[in-house]
């Protein structure tokens, strides 16, 4: 038997190459991670980020109806300012609570996956990337089998 890395003739019984110290014997493998595991993780960034992205509508609604947008044409009745301030709320309430989520996905809490699975059912109206991460999140933690998963890792974290 020979050293696979240096060459140097081995006995049967030696565990170390006498030269170079290399280990002989079966390569430990990489701990095996739960199906899940690298999802969430990928889940926390994406919902960190789609919210980060609704936050921008919302602050720039809020903020140029909050007095007045001076740009309408003068028959537009006077709810439209509240409406659009309050659409404008909407986001900046629906990115907060998708913050919270994504935060408590890579923190692994016990709680976010439940606040996970209920944003995305409400993502799936949001046409292109909202459907996409409902559909992703509902894929990922909706099972079962996800659920064990998930309050193992919460209950390590």
């Amino acid at each position: 038997m020979y050293c696979d890395r240096c060459g140097t003739a081995m006995q049967e019984f030696q565990r170390f190459c006498p030269s170079c110290g290399k280990g002989v014997g079966a390569v430990p493998l990489m701990p095996a991670e739960s199906r899940i595991a690298s999802h969430v993780r990928l889940l926390g960034i994406f919902w960190l980020a789609i919210s980060a992205f609704r936050l921008i509508p919302g602050l720039f609604l809020v903020s140029i109806f909050r007095f007045g947008f001076p740009f309408f044409t003068p028959g537009v009745p006077g709810f439209v300012h509240g409406v659009m301030r309050g659409l404008g709320g909407l986001l900046l309430v629906g990115a907060a609570v998708g913050i919270v989520a994504g935060w408590g996905l890579l923190e692994r809490q016990p709680w976010a996956r439940m606040l996970a699975i209920v944003l995305g059912c409400f993502s799936l109206l949001d046409m292109p990337f909202g459907t996409a991460l409902g559909i992703y999140t509902l894929w990922v933690l909706l099972p079962a089998g996800s659920e064990e998963e998930y309050r193992r890792m919460a209950r390590a974290a």
